[in-house]
């Protein structure tokens, strides 16, 4: 019996792996940006964050959105604006996806 194309089951791509935890998987989506943009100083602004990031999160990313940035943040990886959404890269996080 073949399924109407709306009842297809969607597999994950084989090439993907699989991180069992979201909240590496979110700080991963982070830095992922940085790295296309990978500059001391880059400002990843509200915008960004919701395009690059939040608009691709599940629900369990989503829940583990706050701790993901906290932890960038307490690494000194990136650094957080006045606003505290804006984004800045810092010295240690350019170092950190160059290696």
């Amino acid at each position: 019996m073949k399924l109407p194309h709306y009842k297809k089951i969607k597999t994950s791509p084989k090439n993907k792996t699989l991180d069992l935890d979201p909240k590496n998987e979110v700080k991963e989506m982070f830095m992922k940006w940085f790295k296309k943009n990978n500059k001391v100083g880059q400002i990843m602004t509200k915008q960004e964050v919701v395009e690059n990031v939040i608009a691709k999160l599940d629900a369990k990313q989503n829940d583990a959105l706050e701790q993901a940035m906290n932890e960038l943040k307490r690494s000194s990886l990136i650094e957080t604006k006045e606003d505290g959404v804006t984004l800045v890269l810092t010295q240690k996080g350019v170092d950190f996806i160059n290696n």
